[in-house]
C-alpha cells in the first residue's frame, strides 16, 4: 500500500489521463505540476479550502447547527457548503450569477441555444 501511495504522489510519475491531457489541449491549457515546496501546483485548491474551512467549518458558520461531533454532521456541512459555492454564491467577476448559471450561459451561447426569454419572442 505504501509504494502505492507513492507512485500515486510522485510529480515524476504519468498520473494524467489521456483524455485530461487532450482537454488541456484543446482547451489551450498547460498542465501545472510545481516541484517540491512550490506553491503553485495547489493554490486553487488551497484557496477553495481555505474559504471552506472559513465559511462552512468555523463555529459561526451558517452552515452548521452545533457542534461537528460525528461524522454525518460533518458531510452534511460538507454537502450544504458545496451545493451553495456551485449554485447560489453570487460571484462579482461572473457579473453576479452564480457559477452554475454563469457556465449555462456559456454553454447555450456556444451550442447556439437562445435565453428562455428571446427563445420565447415572436417575430414581428
Amino acid at each position: 500500500m505504501l509504494s502505492r501511495i507513492r507512485l500515486n504522489t510522485d510529480a515524476g510519475s504519468q498520473y494524467t489521463s489521456i483524455r485530461y491531457t487532450d482537454t488541456l489541449e484543446i482547451e489551450g491549457l498547460i498542465p501545472s505540476i510545481g516541484s517540491v515546496g512550490d506553491a503553485y501546483d495547489n493554490a486553487a485548491a488551497e484557496t477553495v479550502m481555505g474559504l471552506f474551512k472559513n465559511e462552512a467549518v468555523a463555529k459561526d458558520s451558517p452552515f452548521r447547527n452545533g457542534a461537528l461531533k460525528t461524522e454525518s454532521d460533518v458531510v452534511d456541512v460538507v454537502f450544504e457548503w458545496v451545493h451553495w459555492y456551485n449554485n447560489a454564491r453570487l460571484h462579482s467577476s461572473l457579473d453576479h450569477q452564480t457559477p452554475e448559471e454563469f457556465e449555462q450561459t456559456y454553454y447555450d451561447e456556444i451550442s447556439g441555444s437562445l435565453p428562455d426569454a428571446a427563445a420565447h419572442k415572436t417575430a414581428a
